[in-house]
């Protein structure tokens, strides 16, 4: 899976498209380029969750993390995983099962919480890591520079990470035009900006009402805004660098996807690449014995209670035909 962040200021330039445009297909449309401005941000977006990450030892380690603080970034960190794992990529990408419109609304929103880009924009360049998965045109392979091993590290970097910053943007109208036909998703995209304030304003907010203190609220957002937000993100670009470096491949597929079993809980399945590239449209990944797929089993929850239907699960031939030897 490739979870792909964006900055929040790239949404100032889907707002002044969306003012030249009645239908719902031009008002997500960013521009193909990305600005030095939106460069800027998008390093401070992954720059400060990760020096918090960094310290969260210590400050552990100091006393300042209580499970008031734990229930928030585990519930919020849940919740927005579900959002990117189940929303932005089962649904919104590979289109694996039909949501009601609640449904889908909600998921739109997990998935922009998540801080990792606007809807339309994760699910372009999702679209196309697949049409050309570790080939030419990929927008994260860590395949990119070759197989030497000094290659294979400048690869690793630019597939976890470096890519979120080539000035080239996946065009959303040849990605992603269903989205961009649905109202609905177009005002979600428009709008992350303001699910990414919401989804860092939480926690304090929830804390400092719980604990009745500021103490309370300021280490809520240390846990449950800041490291929560980077945990989720490098997690998920995990999916890009090292799912597509090391792992199990006991399915065939066009390229070098696998599958990392120690990343399966915290991706929430997502880790069980290989499947996934084998067999893209699936709703469960983990489809071997002993696999956790979590995404998948929250799929099913929302099928059992009449929220989601044609849910594309796996067929015993269709998986046995896509093994590997």
């Amino acid at each position: 899976m490739t979870a792909d962040a964006r900055s929040v200021v790239e949404m100032s330039d889907l707002q002044t498209n969306a003012t030249t445009a009645p239908g719902p297909a031009r008002a997500t449309l960013g521009g193909e380029r990305q600005s030095r401005k939106e460069q800027v941000a998008l390093a401070l977006f992954i720059l400060v969750p990760f020096v918090a990450l960094v310290a969260a030892v210590p400050v552990a380690w100091g006393g300042w993390l209580g499970w008031t603080d734990v229930a928030i970034a585990g519930g919020l960190y849940a919740v927005t995983c579900a959002g990117i794992t189940v929303g932005y990529h089962r649904y919104f990408t590979h289109k694996s099962f039909k949501p009601r419109r609640g449904v889908k609304v909600a998921l739109a929103v997990a998935g922009s919480m998540a801080v990792q880009g606007p809807l339309v924009r994760w699910v372009a360049d999702h679209r196309k890591h697949h049409k050309f998965s570790d080939r030419d045109g990929d927008p994260h392979s860590p395949w990119k520079y070759g197989e030497s091993i000094s290659a294979l590290w400048k690869g690793l970097w630019h597939a976890h990470l470096g890519w979120l910053f080539d000035e080239e943007q996946t065009p959303q109208h040849k990605y992603a035009p269903d989205l961009l036909k649905d109202r609905d998703l177009v005002r979600v995209s428009r709008d992350f900006w303001v699910w990414t304030l919401v989804s860092l304003a939480i926690p304090p907010v929830v804390g400092g009402l719980v604990t009745w203190s500021w103490q309370g609220a300021l280490t809520a957002f240390f846990w449950g805004s800041l490291v929560r937000v980077a945990l989720l993100h490098h997690v998920t670009w995990s999916i890009n660098s090292i799912c597509h470096t090391i792992g199990e491949r006991p399915f065939l597929s066009r390229d070098k996807s696998a599958n990392v079993w120690w990343l399966a809980i915290p991706s929430m399945g997502e880790s069980w690449h290989n499947l996934h590239h084998a067999d893209p449209t699936c709703a469960r990944h983990g489809v071997l014995k002993g696999q956790v797929d979590i995404s998948a089993r929250i799929i099913w929850l929302l099928e059992k209670l009449g929220w989601v239907s044609d849910v594309r699960w796996p067929v015993a031939e269709r998986i046995e035909a896509r093994r590997a030897g």
